[in-house]
């Protein structure tokens, strides 16, 4: 038995004072009617309604019971249009994962003006480097840089980055710009990342883009924090391999220089990932939709 149901259809008959009429209030016929009432009382193990052929009245029971239902369909109706609203307009709390230095540098600014724009959200911003669950740990948005794993994940691409390798304009006057990949052992390096992943820096071959050229490294650092890498570079000490966006503000203000632009893989993709694209809150597409506004982006 669907008790909300059966709740909505022994109100309906209080209010119509019979069967007939909350029938056709309801567009059910009038045995239907009849029955769920009759299975609402056996499952409460009281009688709700006194019947006779010709009234109808409600018992104490019954009555002590329609104040209680009526409670309940207004706290349902008021759920309902919660939920609705939040099809309409953004409101509640908006989820959203990002890698560390991508989020800090461009998520968080969406975010601040996201909020400005709708007071009934609030949101929280995860900054790291794994891929998070967005299922098991509630997460409306996730921000992934990179190919794709296959998932069920719906995922909208929001830009691309290309991976650099930088060093500040003292180190190359004082070592030389290397002309190629080949040239880095003559070169103090610095990694960041995986462990395993530090001692190999992937190229393109410019004759064939599709041919990967794996160039052994031996770093003057290693570290998992490509704040302290890009730091350490700044300063003079050696080259080292970032996504653009990581050390675009450097660039710009002639801290670092880009070498070896020639061999540069395709940039990676960017893409915002979300559990579902059916029934999607307002909140969420509120948040895609600025992250899109510009179109696809080159960071």
């Amino acid at each position: 038995m669907d008790r909300l149901n059966a709740m909505a259809v022994f109100a309906a008959v209080c209010d119509a004072n019979g069967f007939a009429g909350a029938a056709r209030r309801l567009g059910l016929s009038p045995p239907v009617v009849t029955r769920t009432v009759t299975s609402l009382e056996t499952h409460l193990g009281v009688r709700l309604l006194q019947r006779t052929t010709r009234s109808l009245r409600i018992t104490e029971a019954g009555a002590r019971y329609l104040e209680h239902v009526r409670r309940v369909m207004a706290e349902a109706d008021a759920a309902d249009e919660i939920a609705r609203g939040e099809q309409v307009r953004p409101r509640g709390k908006l989820v959203v994962t990002a890698p560390l230095i991508f989020g800090r540098m461009h998520v968080a600014d969406v975010l601040r003006r996201y909020l400005a724009s709708h007071p009934e959200v609030t949101a929280e911003l995860l900054l790291n480097d794994r891929n998070v669950n967005l299922i098991e740990e509630a997460v409306d948005v996730a921000i992934r840089i990179g190919a794709l794993d296959d998932s069920s994940l719906v995922a909208r691409r929001i830009g691309s980055t290309r991976r650099v390798v930088v060093a500040s304009p003292a180190y190359l006057a004082a070592r030389g710009r290397p002309a190629g990949p080949l040239e880095l052992d003559a070169h103090d390096t610095i990694s960041f990342g995986p462990a395993h992943a530090a001692r190999d820096w992937l190229f393109a071959d410019p004759q064939d883009y599709a041919r990967e050229l794996r160039i052994a490294i031996r770093p003057r650092l290693i570290t998992n924090s490509g704040d302290a890498a890009i730091d350490y570079a700044r300063e003079g000490g050696g080259l080292t391999r970032a996504l653009h966006y990581q050390v675009a503000p450097y660039i710009a203000t002639g801290e670092l220089a880009v070498v070896l632009s020639g061999f540069e893989p395709l940039p990676s993709p960017i893409h915002a990932l979300y559990p579902s694209a059916r029934l999607l809150p307002a909140r969420v597409r509120a948040f895609l939709d600025l992250m899109l506004e510009a179109g696809e982006r080159a960071y």
